[in-house]
């Protein structure tokens, strides 16, 4: 794995992932075009991340049954379909129904993680697997500025036609540049999909990050959600070139990934997992503080505090699920984050209903509670000899 090598891998995954993230911050602008209320205006980011949850668990499983590069290209060119069809729609029904097929084939970024742990020797695997969820990460954070500057130049549809464009051009390079692997498999697809419910089952490490994660990713799915609501408010007023600036200051949490590795790497995992979800926690109170003093730097570090929490969570439990078996790494991968993405998929739902008829006070709650319950599970890891 070169250096080249492992950048080519973290770009395509940030910007294939990056795709199920223009939609937060333009919830705004695309309801009242495609005649969502308010109240269900967060269903646009629940039904890209249900899209995503589904997708880990029916395509990122064949990363251990075909081969790799093949499958990365396809699923990027029904990426770059259905943004078209996301940037043509006019009504609600088709909108939702492309975000859905959206989400479910944005999975190639985590088809690429497993895939550059495969080629990375164990010694340097958590280092490889952080740079590449630091690419992960960075298009997740980098998503929102960058869509919220397009539409304020060009509209929101402007958004999913550029990337349209992108993800076709990437599927080419990555077409002639990636090496070739050809896992063992030798059995149907029924089976490997019908093997996930015994990997879930026999794995407990496996469960324990999964969930730990899943509670992470709703707390930052409930926050990114409702923080562009919040700063558009009269409360603060900013347009859409201001939230784009608030998101690319919270971006700066992805810089922790390789970090993350190195630390996961050193056998640190349980003492930094109790940090990285504290400051999950932690980034909430100061979230809420923030909005009683009026406090745009207080929300800022609520961002800084949230994003660096969650990309060091997730990096921990990467790592200790990779060295479980080489045979079941994308398998184990697509559970981990379909749990992941399902509670995302929890937070988005309820965050506009929570942030209309509660606030900012009750939202801030909903997301320390996520957190908190995570804390909870956390301390029963102690009663085992086997960090997890």
């Amino acid at each position: 794995m070169s250096g080249a090598l492992i950048f080519l891998f973290a770009f395509a995954a940030g910007a294939a992932v990056a795709n199920i993230y223009y939609v937060q911050p333009l919830i705004g602008l695309i309801g009242p075009d495609i005649g969502l209320s308010p109240v269900l205006a967060s269903l646009m980011v629940t039904f890209t991340q249900v899209g995503y949850a589904i997708g880990l668990l029916l395509l990122v499983p064949l990363g251990d049954l075909v081969e790799n590069r093949r499958l990365v290209v396809l699923t990027l060119l029904a990426v770059s379909a259905s943004l078209a069809i996301s940037a043509l729609a006019g009504s609600e029904p088709a909108f939702l129904a492309a975000a859905l097929v959206l989400g479910g084939c944005a999975v190639v970024a985590q088809m690429l993680v497993p895939f550059a742990a495969t080629l990375s020797p164990e010694a340097h695997r958590g280092a490889t697997v952080g740079k590449v969820v630091s690419g992960v990460m960075t298009g997740i954070l980098l998503a929102r500025p960058v869509a919220s500057l397009i539409a304020d130049l060009a509209g929101w549809r402007a958004v999913f036609g550029l990337a349209a464009i992108l993800m076709a051009c990437l599927a080419a390079l990555l077409r002639w540049n990636l090496p070739m692997r050809r896992p063992e498999g030798g059995f149907a697809y029924r089976r490997l999909i019908a093997s996930l419910w015994p990997v879930w089952r026999d794995t407990t490490i496996l469960r324990r990050r999964a969930l730990y994660q899943a509670a992470m990713f709703a707390a930052f799915s409930l926050f990114w959600t409702t923080v562009p609501l919040l700063l558009a408010s009269p409360a603060f007023g900013w347009g859409q070139r201001g939230i784009a600036v608030f998101a690319l200051a919270g971006a700066a949490g992805a810089l922790v990934s390789p970090v993350a590795g190195r630390v996961a790497d050193r056998g640190w995992t349980r003492s930094a997992t109790g940090s990285a979800l504290f400051l999950v926690l932690f980034s909430f109170v100061v979230a809420a503080l923030g909005v009683v003093v009026g406090s745009i730097a207080l929300l800022v570090a609520a961002a800084i505090l949230l994003d660096v929490g969650c990309i060091l969570n997730l990096v921990l439990g990467q790592r200790a699920i990779y060295v479980l078996g080489p045979e079941i790494r994308s398998r184990l991968n697509a559970l981990y984050m379909a749990s992941a993405f399902f509670g995302g998929a929890v937070g988005s739902a309820i965050a506009s209903a929570v942030y209309v008829h509660g606030g900012w006070i009750a939202t801030s709650c909903a997301g320390a509670g996520f957190a908190a319950v995570a804390l909870l599970y956390y301390c029963s890891e102690f009663f085992h000899a086997r960090p997890a």
